[in-house]
């Protein structure tokens, strides 16, 4: 039986945040896991787009993004591009895993962290599970519009009318029955994050054709800041990459033996 490190808790500093991070060391390969936008690690588990749960014998390593749950941000928007948190990413992975590939995992503004930070340095990622790839390219400046009147809605309507007005929204049929949860990001930087992810869109198409790593693409149907559109464009330009698409929530529940599979491991 391997011995099995308790899960580790501690900060990382990075210009103008300090990262919260988790780190569960029962040795094999090396796994990073992101999340999405006005989420964090605490609120992906809730989400079930915490597909760590399911890993065993790994080295994982887990945080909440600048701004986000247990870290710390600043009123900049640039602070919430995602070529910044891409920075991040790969600082994090300097101290944690130097010299050595590690397999990214995360969804939307995840999955784009992992994009951009491979485009970067691609000799650092082994693999990739990509979830819920967002609008990019052509889909994006419309998407980018809404992010601004959200930001402008936050700071002039209160986090109290905001949230109301968001349960209006239609849910993909994939999420029926997932619990109602609050973005986890305080109300003063919430606006900014939006400006910064309003200013940010996927790296250019030939520079993400250039990952040949093995990759799953994860997604789920009538999402509009999630499409379909997107993940069928990235499984088109990643050479090695599978696409799978969910419509209920029985088949989001897959995804962590996904992750398992892409590791070649069993599930716990």
């Amino acid at each position: 039986m391997s011995h099995t490190t308790p899960l580790q808790h501690s900060t990382f500093e990075v210009p103008g945040a300090s990262l919260s991070v988790s780190y569960s060391d029962e040795h094999g390969q090396a796994v990073v896991q992101l999340h999405g936008l006005t989420s964090s690690r605490k609120r992906d588990r809730l989400l079930d787009l915490d597909l760590g749960r399911g890993l065993s014998g790994t080295r994982l390593l887990r945080y909440d993004a600048r701004g986000h749950g247990q870290s710390t941000g600043r009123t900049i928007a640039t602070d919430y591009q995602w070529d910044t948190l891409a920075t991040d990413l790969l600082s994090l992975l300097d101290a944690y895993f130097p010299n050595e590939q590690v397999h990214g995992v995360g969804p939307s503004m995840g999955c784009a962290t992992l994009l951009h930070a491979a485009t970067r340095e691609p000799d650092r990622f082994s693999g990739f599970t990509l979830m819920l790839p967002p609008t990019a390219w052509e889909s994006r400046a419309a998407q980018a519009s809404e992010y601004l009147s959200r930001a402008d809605f936050l700071e002039t309507n209160g986090m109290d009318a905001f949230l109301k007005a968001e349960t209006l929204s239609a849910q993909p049929p994939a999420t029926i029955g997932v619990p109602d949860t609050v973005p986890d990001i305080p109300v003063e930087l919430l606006p900014w994050a939006y400006r910064g992810a309003a200013l940010s869109d996927l790296p250019p198409r030939q520079s993400i054709a250039s990952l040949t790593q093995p990759t799953t693409i994860l997604c789920w149907v009538d999402d509009p800041g999630h499409p379909v559109s997107t993940a069928i464009e990235l499984t088109r330009l990643m050479p090695n990459s599978q696409l799978r698409i969910a419509t209920t929530p029985t088949e989001v529940a897959e995804w962590p033996r996904h992750l398992c599979d892409d590791l070649k491991l069993e599930m716990v």
